[in-house]
């Protein structure tokens, strides 16, 4: 009889990373790292969250009362050894659009409201369908975030003056192409500075904190040389030097009414974004974050964001990133980056003052042009026409309708195209599970020969077999069992002779597979793979020689023991 995976039970499912981290003798070494990556994602945190708060339509230190608070909460209580929270220039828009519409009292209800919605979305263990979001949908309304974020920081890179910038894209350009007699040489010139800077920095030392001395830099030469371009101080008389006491906003029957749409949005992108963030962290560093677990975390630091005035916060892919590369330990390094930057705030809020508007517009417009995936979007054209309508209806609806409505019709649009896929494999799709038991009878294998036992328990060469359409609501479910496949085998041989598709999603997993694969010193042979699957793997980076196709597994597992035979005959001193 087989037996029946056991339910983990609410403490497994919701301890906090912290307490796991704190478990596994946590010493004076580790907290070293996390002191020296908590301060370099402080330093990058530091004019990220002040840029995306003055393009989110509200004053800067609103930016860095939501870094300093968001995400010293998210790091306490989340379910990712390494994210980082903090506001993200995927909000941009929604926040912009709820102040625009309910003032600055609204932004801080419905984020408050979003808070309680994650908390909600997370008891309720519900984090684990986010996964269903296909690929196509995240390049999609990604790259339509980067476009409308590049477009609102046009105003302040070329110092236009507006008597009001026009919220939808297309009046946008057509307000800003009018104001372009209004140029401001001064704010022009900083911008290209600090892009100069930080694209300079990023070639010739990597390693160095490129956007806050590209805007450090920017602001000593606008004071040193008197320029005539805006200022934090002059727009919004600097920020203030300590943290506010927490207030809850006004909070009424009508209130809540109108800013529930939005806060709904600000949960539904919290959720993907942060989720997103956290497998990101995954891949980097090799370990697993417990999902429900990080939207409770979010959930609450958001509240606590909205009850000190901060707008909203989400788990940051660049910043989570920058903190695992930095050789971060566990959340330590995220409660520390969160007190660094109380730190500076505390120090150097005068300075701030001084701070060119083009600098920080500058900085987003870089951020803008990172996040935007231009290899994933091109790819995803090329591969396959279906994802390419998914993709491009999605990034035309958040660009030019509304970020929620190009989400939600992505994701309708790849219910459909998966369903007419499904449709298609009927006839020759047998039913089974996505990763299936070794079989004895090759009969009912479809006519494949079945593994030998030998094979099975070979410490060298571990084989799986993928059967039935492999697609992105089985991704996450075949990536996991990727992963707790044998530690450090001499080679993988992945079988997906019985797979009828494969879509975008399923080949970023084994990209990612593979490249983890590498990192351990194993090769990776795919075998059986049909002419379209083959394809759409090409496409994906899944190549020689990163990895050998074979026909069979028979003729992958010859080749995989022939490597290992010459390599151990190499290895062999003079004279054995």
């Amino acid at each position: 009889m087989a037996a029946h995976p056991v339910e983990p039970s609410f403490a497994e499912l919701f301890t906090p990373k912290l307490v796991t981290v704190l478990r596994e003798r946590y010493g004076l070494q580790d907290l070293r790292a996390d002191a020296v990556a908590g301060l370099t994602v402080a330093i990058v945190a530091l004019p990220l969250s002040m840029a995306i708060a003055i393009a989110s339509g509200v004053t800067p230190d609103r930016g860095l009362f939501a870094a300093i608070v968001g995400g010293f909460f998210i790091s306490l209580l989340g379910g990712s050894r390494f994210q980082i929270g903090g506001p993200a220039g995927a909000f941009i828009v929604l926040v912009a659009a709820t102040v625009e519409r309910h003032g600055v009292d609204g932004l801080l209800l419905a984020t408050m409201l979003s808070g309680l919605m994650l908390l909600a979305i997370g008891f309720l263990r519900l984090g684990t369908f986010i996964k269903y979001i296909p690929f196509p949908v995240t390049v999609g309304f990604t790259a339509g975030i980067a476009v409308i974020i590049f477009a609102s920081q046009i105003k302040d890179l070329l110092g236009l003056t507006l008597a009001k910038e026009p919220g939808p894209i297309l009046p946008k350009v057509v307000a800003l192409s009018e104001a372009l007699p209004t140029l401001n040489p001064a704010a022009l010139f900083l911008a290209v500075l600090t892009i100069g800077t930080i694209l300079g920095l990023r070639w010739y030392r990597p390693h160095w904190p490129a956007m806050l001395i590209a805007v450090a830099l920017s602001a000593t030469i606008g004071w040193a040389l008197a320029l005539p371009a805006e200022t934090i101080g002059s727009r919004f008389g600097g920020i203030p030097s300590a943290l506010p006491s927490p207030r809850f906003p006004v909070i009424s029957t009508e209130a809540v009414l109108a800013v529930l749409p939005d806060a709904l949005a600000f949960a539904l992108l919290g959720g993907i974004e942060s989720l997103l963030s956290a497998v990101v962290a995954d891949s980097m560093s090799g370990r697993r974050h417990r999902s429900n677990c990080e939207l409770v975390a979010q959930g609450v630091a958001n509240i606590a964001s909205a009850l000190f005035g901060g707008i909203c916060v989400t788990g940051t892919i660049a910043r989570t990133a920058t903190n695992v590369r930095s050789g971060a330990r566990g959340p330590v390094a995220g409660l520390l980056h969160a007190l660094f930057l109380l730190l500076f705030m505390l120090v150097a809020a005068p300075l701030a003052s001084y701070i060119p508007l083009a600098a920080l517009a500058a900085v987003l417009a870089v951020v803008a042009w990172n996040m935007a995936e231009k290899h994933a979007f091109a790819t995803l054209l090329r591969t396959s026409r279906g994802d390419a309508v998914v993709l491009l209806a999605t990034f035309l609806l958040v660009v030019f309708r509304d970020l929620t409505e190009g989400i939600l019709v992505g994701f309708g649009l790849g219910a459909l195209l998966f369903l007419h896929r499904m449709a298609q494999a009927v006839e020759v799709e047998r039913t089974g599970p996505v990763v299936e038991e070794d079989v004895a009878d090759a009969a009912d294998a479809g006519g494949r020969i079945p593994y030998d036992v030998a094979t099975a328990t070979d410490p060298d060469v571990v084989v799986c077999r993928i059967s039935g359409a492999f697609f992105f609501g089985a991704a996450a479910t075949v990536g996991s069992v990727l992963d707790r496949l044998a530690e450090h085998p001499r080679a993988y041989v992945i079988d997906v002779s019985a797979v009828p598709f494969l879509d975008s999603t399923a080949a970023a997993t084994i990209e990612g597979f593979v490249r983890k694969a590498r990192r351990q010193g194993a090769t990776v042979y795919v075998a059986g793979a049909a002419r379209p699957i083959r394809r759409v793997l090409l496409a994906h980076g899944v190549r020689p020689p990163r990895v050998r196709f074979r026909t069979t597994v028979a003729e992958a597992i010859a080749a995989a023991h022939a490597a290992g035979r010459s390599l151990g005959a190499e290895a062999l001193p003079a004279g054995a």
